[in-house]
Parts: structure tokens; C-alpha cells; sequence
């Protein structure tokens, strides 16, 4: 009865799993959709993956539109590879983005510095402009 009752009112456990997984494969597809189009990837050669886009006429600072570990990591470098977006190995950046920021988020000002120099080393290796 108590089970019953909790069904009503707070909708089927099942049901309630199935949108959440939704939600996040939904969420997870739109991440995706954001790599191509990211200024750099920074990594941890294998176990973390955090997209930054900055473009300097319209943001304070730049942005994390994606973040993977394991799997997803590798999914967010094979998909920035085939854009030809730059991926850069930095592993203590990698895991700090990783566990500071939020997808959609500034990146933290203590990491201004050390993004700033990746954004810059993208800049020389993209013979002065950042990508589109």
C-alpha cells in the first residue's frame, strides 16, 4: 500500500530512471555537438577531455563547452582531431578543468593564467588567429 502511494504521488521509480537517462544522453549529445566547434582541447593523454572556447570580441573569458573522462574523453579528442580542432596534452590543466567547471561555465580566474598560455600556443601553432 505504502509503495502504491508513493508511486502516486512521486510517479513510478522506473519511469523516473528512464528520464533521467534520457536527460543525460540528451545533455551528453548536445555537449558533443560543441566540440567542432571549441578553440582547444585540453587532455589528460587517456582519462580526461575538457573543450574551452574563447573567442576575445565576445567573452570575458573562455568557456568549457565540453568535459569527458574515460569513454567520453576519448570521444571529445577523436572528435576534435577530425575537426581539426587543437588538442593539447596538459594533465594537472585536464584535471583541473575537469573538476572546476561546469559545461557552459568561465573557466575559475585561478586558471586563467595556465588556459591563457595553451590559448596562446594555439595561437602560434594556428600562425596567429584562433580558430573559427
Amino acid at each position: 500500500e505504502l509503495r502504491d502511494e508513493a508511486k502516486e504521488v512521486e510517479g513510478n521509480p522506473q519511469v523516473r530512471a528512464r528520464i533521467r537517462r534520457l536527460q543525460r544522453e540528451l545533455l551528453r549529445r548536445r555537449m558533443m555537438q560543441q566540440v567542432p566547434k571549441a578553440t582547444a582541447v585540453v587532455v589528460n593523454p587517456t582519462h580526461y577531455a575538457v573543450a574551452l572556447r574563447y573567442r576575445m570580441q565576445e567573452m570575458a573569458a573562455p568557456v568549457v563547452v565540453a568535459k569527458g573522462k574515460n569513454y567520453l574523453a576519448q570521444r571529445i579528442r577523436e572528435l576534435a582531431v577530425r575537426h581539426q580542432v587543437p588538442v593539447v596534452e596538459n594533465p594537472p590543466l585536464a584535471q583541473a578543468l575537469y573538476q572546476s567547471c561546469q559545461v557552459g561555465q568561465q573557466i575559475p580566474v585561478h586558471l586563467y593564467r595556465a588556459v591563457a598560455e595553451i590559448l596562446a600556443y594555439v595561437y602560434r601553432l594556428m600562425n596567429g588567429r584562433l580558430p573559427a
